[in-house]
């Protein structure tokens, strides 16, 4: 169990994973969370990275910051998503290990596993085949960062968990008409389609590929339960258990935001990844299990999102 009184320092606090994070902790009862902004804190930085924990000496990490982005971005910018994420993790991990962190918390993504992974995607297919093409370089970096969690723990008996959620939606989502992933690109369009009252909506690819998605939440309940909990460090999926497909996403979306008009797709666009579905068993026989139905969750981000853009008009 980790102390109430103890430091846990949360990378990527403004972030849609980090700021659940800190609202979980913070309603168990934790009160010493330290956070930095990027202005701060660039975690880029190596000797910045190691003059904060000179200084502050935590307890706890829990590495939520990261270079995140869609498709589009991912695909355009390859270098800089490997090498920042690389720098990034490079500095956090080793300075947390060489200033004694009690236990460090990585997260990750489901798009480490191969392109072509049999369906539901067990922990054991990582490294098995090759990636997929449109995030390769995100992927290769968070592969980089559990290997070397993992390394230190078997060499050196340092307490790391490494969670690898599936697709992540809700509180805090990154809502930007370029960089946005499908599930807040979807809710940004229709909520505004909507307002406008467009008669139709054009979205990308097909509609065909199938995707699991999750409530932050649920994966900030995932981190406290395994950061109380676990002590190993292989790494553990973090899903919702089922899947369903992007056209039947944008349809339930364009519903929960009062979307009256017509989906069409362009299929000249990229679909990404025809299925990513996780097999989150190890985690539910630990004893982890998502809360929040995507029925419920749309509900809510939809409601969110609006409030958002009434506060922006005031």
């Amino acid at each position: 169990m980790l102390e109430k009184n103890a430091k846990i320092f949360i990378c990527g606090h403004r972030g849609m994973v980090g700021s659940a994070c800190v609202r979980k902790f913070e309603k168990e009862g934790y009160t010493n969370i330290l956070k930095r902004t990027h202005a701060e804190l660039d975690l880029r930085n190596q000797l910045g990275v190691k003059k904060f924990f000179d200084a502050e000496q935590p307890d706890y990490v829990i590495l939520a910051g990261a270079k995140v982005g869609g498709i589009m971005a991912n695909k355009t910018h390859c270098a800089e998503f490997l090498l920042e994420n690389l720098e990034i993790q490079n500095n956090v991990i080793m300075q947390s290990y060489l200033h004694g962190v009690k236990k460090f918390c990585f997260l990750g993504s489901s798009c480490i596993y191969p392109c072509r992974a049999p369906q539901p995607i067990k922990e054991e297919y990582l490294l098995s085949g090759p990636l997929e093409p449109t995030n390769e370089g995100y992927a290769l970096a968070k592969i980089a960062g559990y290997k070397l969690c993992l390394y230190l723990s078997k060499q050196y008996g340092w307490h790391t968990v490494s969670l690898m959620p599936c697709n992540l939606y809700g509180t805090n989502d990154n809502y930007d008409p370029e960089n946005s992933h499908v599930f807040p690109a979807f809710v940004r369009r229709f909520v505004t389609a909507a307002r406008e009252n467009k008669p139709e909506e054009v979205l990308w690819g097909t509609g065909t590929p199938l995707r699991e998605f999750l409530h932050v939440d649920d994966v900030a309940n995932a981190v406290y339960y395994f950061m109380q909990t676990h002590n190993e460090p292989e790494v553990i999926n973090i899903g919702y258990g089922s899947d369903i497909t992007i056209r039947e996403l944008a349809e339930q979306i364009a519903a929960a935001a009062g979307f009256k008009g017509a989906i069409q797709w362009d299929a000249s666009k990229p679909d990404g990844m025809y299925r990513k579905l996780m097999d989150s068993s190890r985690a539910h026989a630990l004893g982890w299990k998502p809360e929040i139905s995507l029925d419920e969750g749309i509900a809510k981000t939809v409601a969110e999102y609006r409030g958002h853009l009434g506060g922006m008009r005031r």
